[in-house]
């Protein structure tokens, strides 16, 4: 048994509802009553949860006024869900070391819901989007909270229950059911386990942009060709490119064959120029011949981590860094992966590879950490693969010698 957001796998026939507008200023979104009520409701749930106490305002301190950001919510299905206000801080205004020193946003890591879904199926959890964790007698707990949308997994349909009966007497807050939507990724199930998807959201993306009609590839980059930060005009107005990319490394929460693609032209955004605009359309197009792709979770009664971990050896052209890439699997689950830009130049291409190894460890142990908090257990050693041999050699026999003295003090 799952539990989610009520909705329907297929959105297309729905995109042709015309959706409210989203105003962009206080005084346009006051002229409607519908957003009038949606910024009430608001206003009485701060109250409600007495999110501020008024005092007498400090001398010389900074006052952080408030502005009001409005978001038409949609069904899985692409159909209206509600109109949400939120008044929130502008925290644009602070000052580093003056009004705050650190921040830090507690939300769950994309690699832990995968990891925890898997491991509910596995388990026979229930799951509910309404990471803590609770073991009991009854059964285990967990909790993984994003802001204020939450999934619950549990192996314990009572526990379940109370945890849901005591929220809803301490927030006011909304039980959506089996799992079915959440933070606009579709979990859609099958009695072979959960299939993981972003369709809607790759598909308003393409229709925002102009690309529903375009011509699908069959490939999101060009083999023939390599991005450079020298190579081509500078956009007139980069904001459009900023915006696409920005959206595309959302879409990789659930596309992990576009994830080296979007890497590669996330590291122009400073700067954008027309091929790499190019570049960011031939995704474009990938994407419109695979609408439906997604990310497959099945079950599995015996998991083992295994990871597979490469790079390349001095790939940009301009900073002659290599780039790692790592996918790492839970059973037959496509858990976490990953393609970074090396900090630092390797001087061989067994230096590379080492350094993809040893990040790609790096995520294994915490993951394996996380099972643990989970109390699911490996039935064996985490296995880690890669297509270098004398990165084997150095691995397992650690010699020191001018060449690799300095990927030991690294790594």
């Amino acid at each position: 048994m799952a539990k989610n957001f009520a909705g329907s796998t297929s959105f297309l026939d729905s995109t042709h509802t015309t959706l409210p507008t989203e105003p962009i200023t206080f005084h346009e979104a006051f002229q409607d009553a519908d957003w009038r009520a949606a910024m009430a409701e608001e206003f009485d749930a701060l109250l409600t949860n007495d999110t501020w106490e008024l005092v007498p305002a400090p001398p010389s301190v900074n006052l952080i006024g408030c502005k009001w950001v409005y978001k038409v919510k949609q069904k899985a299905d692409g159909s209206l869900e509600r109109l949400k206000a939120r008044l929130v801080a502008q925290g644009y205004k602070q000052q580093q070391g003056i009004d705050f020193d650190e921040t830090f946003s507690p939300v769950v890591k994309s690699t832990t819901i995968r990891t925890v879904l898997s491991v509910a199926l596995s388990s026979g959890c229930t799951a509910d989007p309404s990471m803590f964790v609770c073991h009991s007698s009854s059964g285990t707990l967990v909790l993984l909270l994003y802001v204020d949308d939450i999934i619950v997994t549990s192996s314990s349909s009572s526990l379940l229950d109370a945890l849901i009966v005591t929220l809803q007497r301490e927030f006011a807050m909304k039980d959506l059911g089996p799992l079915h939507y959440f933070l606009g990724i579709e979990v859609h199930r099958s009695p072979s386990g959960f299939h993981l998807s972003q369709q809607k959201y790759a598909h308003q993306l393409l229709q925002r942009h102009g690309f529903l009609d375009s011509k699908p590839v069959s490939t999101h980059l060009s083999p023939t060709s390599r991005l450079s930060s020298h190579e081509g005009h500078l956009l007139e107005d980069p904001y459009t490119y900023r915006q696409i990319v920005g959206a595309l490394q959302y879409l990789t929460f659930t596309r992990p064959d576009i994830s080296y693609a979007v890497n590669s032209v996330s590291q122009y955004l400073h700067a954008p120029r027309e091929p790499h605009m190019q570049a960011v359309k031939r995704i474009l197009r990938y994407i419109r011949g695979t609408l439906t792709y997604g990310l497959p979770i099945s079950r599995c009664d015996n998991p083992s981590l295994v990871a597979f971990a490469d790079a390349d050896w001095a790939g940009c052209p301009d900073t002659r860094r290599s780039t790692s890439g790592y996918c790492i699997f839970l059973g037959p689950n496509l858990i976490s992966w990953s393609a970074k830009k090396q900090p630092t130049i390797s001087r061989s291409s067994s230096g590379a590879e080492y350094r993809a190894v040893a990040y790609t460890l790096a995520e294994t142990v915490w993951i394996r950490r996380l099972l643990r908090d989970l109390r699911v257990f490996l039935w064996r050693s985490i296995s880690i693969y890669c297509d270098n041999l004398s990165t084997t050699y150095l691995a397992a026999n650690p010699v020191l010698h001018a060449r690799t003295k300095h990927i030991e003090l690294d790594h």
